[in-house]
């Protein structure tokens, strides 16, 4: 070890909270400490390399130390680092909001930044609240969410979270929220089918008897994340966005994880063409570069607020980043390079290049299931696959994959015993062909105890 990592690791220890991490077996191993990145490489202060296999936690898109975004950024610096948007503008939070506008499913016209998901989450949380109560609609002030959701670490994100690890310790601090079913087929008798049909009935049941008090439903479209990337079945969402409209309650699609091409379209909503009320996006925004999210509002919440001053409809909320001028800048250029290079098109191709290479995983013993969409991936490690009985959490199946990848040059992090690979947008087939391997040889080893044949 050099002189630089030891003395960094000593401050490290001494100094710095890690999130979602149990410091006292961090503390008890040799902290990976990077210091640059090039291209889907990772680079540590002692100059080993690593694939970066879970994109920094599912938000780079088009690699590391990228000229185009590193130049927006050093242009928008020569001009002004930041301003508030509280009673003004700036323009490049003014352009962003026009790009988004554009993108964006059908009729979310309107933009309110912030400076992470969880944020963005709440937002979306106090402007459905809000806006039954300046339309006169009392009454509409719960939520609905679904079993395992993430919606990020904010007292409100958490209140309409529902993973038990995460969550409960905060429950008392938390207000209720409806809780239905997210259809996961793996681990449901009927497949896919019968948990479709489980998630809608429940979901219809609650609206029928309590959509009077609802004030909307909030989904991570298509793929939930944290749970351990459980996709849902075809027309799963479609169904649900008819629901709420049939029921007049507004819903609020937390596309932080699956927007910006991760899951082979701009936002997972138009793979099966859903406009929500309100959207919430985040990580991919600025193509991994710096802390911006927004919050998508359609015309109709928009207008809820829209009033004379002395009817005290305003939003009062606000942060003090809000539209900050240089993430706004290379979010713009990210967007940019999405068109220029046809990123989300690609996706769908690299997609299928690595649904081809990990089949060969579907075999595998402790392999019970590997779940797929667009560029964001799950493979379950089982205990038994016949009975898929799952892996005790003390054996850290994924902790210990994981770290077999980081020996063998990769990067990822588990979701209990999920193996997580969510690579950047840009990666080349080359690339992903050296990741799938280095991942498929890492469970082999830890499951099996031996060499991938």
């Amino acid at each position: 070890m050099t002189p630089q990592y030891e003395r960094l690791a000593a401050l490290n220890k001494a100094h710095l909270w890690h999130p979602f991490t149990q410091m006292k077996d961090y503390n008890d191993a040799d902290p990976l400490i990077i210091e640059r990145g090039e291209g889907v490489r990772l680079y540590d202060v002692q100059g080993r390399a690593y694939y970066d296999g879970f994109s920094s936690v599912w938000l780079n898109v088009h690699g590391h130390n990228v000229p185009e975004l590193n130049q927006a950024i050093t242009d928008q610096l020569e001009r002004v680092a930041h301003t508030t948007l509280l009673g003004m503008a700036n323009v490049p939070a003014i352009e962003l909001a026009e790009k988004l506008a554009g993108i964006a499913p059908k009729g979310l016209h309107k933009v309110f930044y912030s400076d992470s998901g969880a944020t963005g989450v709440e937002i979306a949380i106090k402007m459905a609240f809000q806006y039954w109560h300046n339309r006169g609609v009392r009454g509409k002030t719960t939520f609905i969410t679904m079993k395992q959701a993430y919606h990020g670490d904010t007292i409100g994100a958490v209140s309409v979270g529902a993973i038990p690890l995460y969550h409960d310790v905060f429950r008392p601090m938390l207000f209720p929220s409806h809780v239905i079913p997210y259809p996961y087929a793996y681990r449901h008798e009927g497949g896919a089918a019968e948990a479709k049909k489980e998630t809608l009935t429940a979901l219809r049941h609650l609206l029928e008897t309590r959509s009077d008090e609802i004030a909307a439903l909030i989904v991570e479209p298509i793929v939930q994340g944290a749970s351990g990337i459980i996709v849902m079945p075809q027309g799963c969402l479609r169904e649900m966005a008819a629901l709420c409209r049939e029921y007049n309650v507004l819903l609020i699609a937390d596309e932080v994880a699956t927007g910006f091409g991760r899951t082979g379209a701009m936002f997972a909503c138009d793979l099966e063409d859903v406009a929500p009320d309100l959207m919430v996006i985040g990580k991919g925004l600025t193509g991994g570069y710096l802390p911006v999210a927004a919050t998508l509002a359609t015309d109709e919440v928009y207008d809820a607020f829209y009033a004379d001053y002395r009817e005290q409809k305003t939003f009062f909320h606000g942060h003090s980043f809000t539209g900050n001028p240089l993430g706004c800048a290379v979010a713009l250029a990210s967007l940019k390079l999405f068109e220029e290079r046809s990123m989300v098109e690609g996706v769908q191709a690299k997609a299928s290049f690595v649904a081809q290479k990990l089949a060969a995983l579907k075999d595998r013993p402790h392999v019970g299931e590997i779940r797929q969409q667009g560029l964001m991936i799950g493979i379950e490690l089982v205990r038994d696959k016949v009975s898929r009985e799952p892996y005790d959490w003390a054996e850290r199946i994924g902790v210990r994959t994981s770290q077999r990848a980081r020996e063998l040059g990769m990067l990822t992090r588990p979701l209990g015993n999920v193996v997580v690979f969510i690579p950047p947008l840009a990666s080349t087939e080359a690339e992903l062909d050296a990741m799938t391997d280095i991942l498929a040889e890492s469970i082999v080893s830890v499951t099996e105890g031996g060499l991938m044949k």
